[in-house]
């Protein structure tokens, strides 16, 4: 596809704005930690490999001592990984040892019966637990909502307030009438972008009437929205985040999100498990002719961020995914290099690139929630090496705390004491599964954003997650209804004025 007939186009005016932080690493991890790794593979290092670094070192002109803090890290994720101690070792020795030393040797019989308790106990625990899930599905509750439909109809007809239906609409964001009732209310104070919005929430629904309708589909436009300037950073909380996401818990892992790729690029490396991204099959966005290319290239000017690096791999059955990286690049799929309008496309770069956000990355890197908590408790441990932890927490947490403060710069380390003191101050309680669950909708938000297709969102989102896309899709409902994505459309430029 030429540029000249690309959809992906911003307004003759557009003024990009300052880039929103995205996650990078410098220059010494992008050199030292990939030879490094390597040379702790096979958990030693040999006078010849400790030869190879300092040459290293001394021809990039590294500090010393900030060399030592990031093998340290490096080797205790090695040591928890595997419960083996890196060692160094001199020529003469590395032929007569072995070249792995347990780090607790398990021979006492005594130790053995522990271990054989432990199983059982664990194993008790995944039985009571799974009973008490079972138990909690079969609750009865009793709950009387006689009455309320028809309330909420009466509601939706006579009431004028805008904020008194936008509050039934979070209830319940499928309600014809509360939607059809702001539609009137918005086309009397003369707010047409909303009137225009809601209109496109009631055809998306497929309750719209034909005036409605006629509406949604006067004011759409041909493409996609062509913005006069770039989202400002400021404006991702204000405007585009989800209600439950907290800025503070994002905050705390934007500055430990370089240390914890470090380890993880490690392990996969370790594991075999990183994907390997073909050089040739890597995109010029300014050049390229692939839509899903041109699309991210695009995405990223509106959302104020750099754009990653790109490679279009037909192999991948998938849409996009981050490959770790020293530098994290985007693989697109299948999924994203055929068949998608340009609409899905939009939702896809706006979905994927946020994520790319220092606060959301770890998202990406790491979806497992109980993996976020033990990290999320590491970081709070090195705000306050006191804090009171369990035994059990405390020997799972300790080395992911080990492996990331020696990466930490004293100023990294002095940030992490003010937000774990906020974080006191806040309540010193989190949900990081609602946390999780409310990045990927403040993701979905600004797919929609692009894309400006309720549509469209549906689509892509069905791609991932069948079913829960709709639970997904009420969250856009009101979103799209809402006086924050107004403002935002207003920011960028793309309203519809009255």
């Amino acid at each position: 596809m030429s540029e000249q007939t690309s959809p992906f186009e911003h307004s003759s005016s557009f003024e990009a704005g300052e880039l929103t932080s995205a996650v990078r690493l410098g220059r010494f991890e992008a050199t030292y930690e990939e030879l490094f790794a390597e040379v702790i593979e096979d958990g030693v290092i040999t006078a010849e490999e400790r030869a190879e670094l300092d040459r290293t070192a001394e021809s990039l002109g590294l500090d010393r001592e900030r060399l030592s803090r990031l093998e340290r890290a490096l080797e205790a994720a090695y040591e928890a990984r595997h419960r083996v101690r890196v060692r160094e070792v001199s020529a003469d020795e590395a032929e007569r040892r072995s070249s792995l030393t347990p780090i607790e040797p398990s021979t006492d019989p005594r130790v053995q019966l522990l271990y054989t308790r432990i199983a059982n106990l664990e194993a008790r625990i995944a039985e009571l637990e799974a009973a008490l899930e079972e138990a909690r599905s079969n609750v009865a509750i009793d709950v009387d909502v006689s009455g309320v439909a028809s309330t909420v109809v009466t509601l939706a007809e006579t009431l004028d307030d805008p904020e008194e239906l936008l509050r039934h609409l979070r209830h319940d964001p499928r309600d014809a009438g509360v939607l059809r009732a702001l539609y009137r209310v918005f086309g009397r104070i003369d707010d047409q972008d909303r009137r225009w919005c809601t209109a496109h929430a009631l055809t998306y629904l497929g309750a719209a009437t034909e005036e409605e309708r006629t509406f949604y589909q006067q004011h759409r436009g041909e493409g996609l929205i062509r913005p006069r300037a770039s989202m400002e950073k400021e404006s991702w909380r204000r405007f585009l985040f989800h209600p439950e996401e907290e800025p503070l818990i994002g905050e705390i892992f934007a500055v430990i999100i370089g240390p914890v790729l470090l380890g993880r690029l490690a392990a996969m490396r370790r594991d075999k498990t990183l994907p390997a991204l073909d050089a040739t099959r890597k995109q010029d966005p300014a050049s390229s002719t692939l839509q899903a290319v041109r699309c991210f290239s695009w995405g990223a000017a509106i959302l104020g961020m750099p754009v990653p690096p790109l490679y279009a791999d037909g192999t991948y059955a998938g849409s996009a995914e981050i490959v770790p990286g020293v530098t994290p690049s985007t693989r697109l799929g299948k999924q994203a290099l055929s068949g998608r309008s340009p609409g899905e496309l939009a939702f896809l770069a706006g979905r994927h690139l946020s994520f790319y956000r220092e606060d959301h990355f770890i998202r990406a890197l790491l979806p497992s929630i109980p993996d976020l908590e033990d990290i999320f408790l590491a970081a709070l441990s090195i705000g306050n090496p006191g804090l009171p932890l369990s035994a059990a927490v405390k020997a799972r947490v300790t080395p992911i705390a080990q492996a990331i403060s020696p990466i930490l710069e004293p100023m990294q380390v002095d940030r992490l004491r003010g937000h774990f003191l906020r974080f006191v101050e806040e309540g010193g309680r989190t949900n990081l599964q609602r946390w999780a669950g409310a990045v990927d909708c403040t993701a979905a938000r600004a797919g929609l954003l692009l894309s400006n297709d309720l549509e469209a969102a549906r689509a892509m989102i069905a791609l991932d997650d069948a079913a829960g896309a709709e639970e997904k899709m009420d969250d856009l409902l009101v979103f799209v209804t809402s006086e924050r994505y107004a403002k935002l459309r207003k920011q960028l430029g793309v309203a519809i004025r009255g």
